[in-house]
């Protein structure tokens, strides 16, 4: 048995179903994530790890224990929420110390683990201040020392990041992954920033409309989408998808023959409707294939990304570095069979590669 064990659970209010049947297991030390657009499930599912929900039906173990229907304090768990929810009145030093407290952990433990914390997040200098006076950032460091304080089974964040900006997220990010790295807790984080599940995750469930649509490792996930969804919810810019039939000699798209493998057009009866899909870095100029014309430039500084129009449909194309072309330029693109992700058009599920 993993570290967490989520059997077919299953959470409904009246007629509305939440959460479809959730089968989820992750072995100890491993880094979770929840990932998916809002009103998926996600958080839904994360509060019944809690204990702050209980499912309609379904079982939940960590380690060896139903933990179904026990109380939160009983789980052995610390969880960061995307509020921070630290005590306005106490400082720095006390609010990571609260939970330690609340356990009746003895006063010099309870300083020892403060001090151990605040070490590892250099927030040592902060001991003495209320959350008032802090910035988001490090408003954010103390709710995540008040979770390491108790040394848990189980870490859950939801949504810890959402309320930073842009470059103090991508140095959050960071600091949890060393944590992660450092103390090796098993870890379940909800997000809906796919950069982040990309980046944190060992293992990833991308979740819609209350089930999981794929459950993996991150390159696993974006070398192998199983659905439309999936292929084009992770990864940015997004999959380029392009409507198209399969026939005897290959997929084509508006008159436009696409290159497929073999296992791909062993995979379809012509006249069968398909997705065409292409990461943006897997299209390259080239002086033969697919001709079109630039719409659009958009630099990035490390990259560039070119929306090319085509016969086939709109293509979008991630170039290192700065192109030379301009709008208006007639290009060709060009791509193995082995970047082609093909979906069935009516099931939105991959087919062969």
């Amino acid at each position: 048995m993993g570290a967490l064990s989520i059997r077919n659970v299953r959470k409904s209010y009246g007629e509305t179903h939440i959460l479809k049947g959730i089968d989820l297991e992750i072995d100890k030390g491993e880094f979770l994530i929840l990932v998916g657009p809002s009103g998926c499930g996600k958080s839904t599912l994360l509060s019944m790890i809690a204990g702050l929900d209980s499912p309609t039906s379904g079982t939940i173990h960590i380690g060896d224990r139903d933990v179904t229907h026990e109380l939160p304090k009983n789980r052995d768990i610390a969880m960061v929420f995307q509020s921070y929810a630290l005590y306005p009145n106490m400082n720095v030093a006390e609010n990571i110390a609260f939970g330690l407290e609340m356990r009746k952990v003895p006063k010099p433990e309870r300083e020892k683990a403060v001090a151990r914390v605040a070490k590892m997040l250099q927030i040592e200098h902060l001991l003495a201040r209320k959350p008032g006076a802090l910035s988001g950032g490090q408003r954010q460091r103390v709710a995540m020392g008040r979770a390491l304080a108790r040394d848990p089974l189980l870490f859950l964040f939801d949504e810890p990041l959402s309320n930073l900006d842009a470059k103090l997220r991508v140095e959050m990010r960071a600091e949890i992954k060393l944590l992660h790295q450092r103390t090796r807790t098993t870890t379940v984080y909800v997000t809906h920033d796919q950069v982040e599940a990309m980046t944190l995750g060992d293992r990833i469930a991308v979740m819609k409309d209350g089930v999981v649509l794929q459950f993996g490792s991150p390159d696993d996930i974006y070398a192998r989408p199983a659905t439309v969804f999936v292929a084009e919810f992770i990864g940015s810019p997004a999959m380029n998808m392009v409507q198209a039939q399969a026939g005897a000699q290959g997929v084509v798209a508006q008159g436009v023959t696409l290159p497929t493998s073999a296992a791909q057009q062993a995979a379809t009866k012509p006249g069968q409707k398909v997705i065409y899909g292409l990461r943006p870095e897997a299209l390259n100029f080239a002086d033969s294939g697919v001709a079109g014309e630039i719409t659009m430039l958009e630099p990035t500084g490390p990259e560039t990304y070119v929306s090319v129009q085509t016969a086939a449909g709109m293509l979008v194309v991630r170039s290192p570095g700065k192109v030379l072309y301009q709008v208006g330029d007639r290009v060709h693109l060009a791509w193995g069979t082995h970047d082609v992700h093909l979906f069935d058009a009516e099931s939105q599920k991959r087919l062969a590669d």
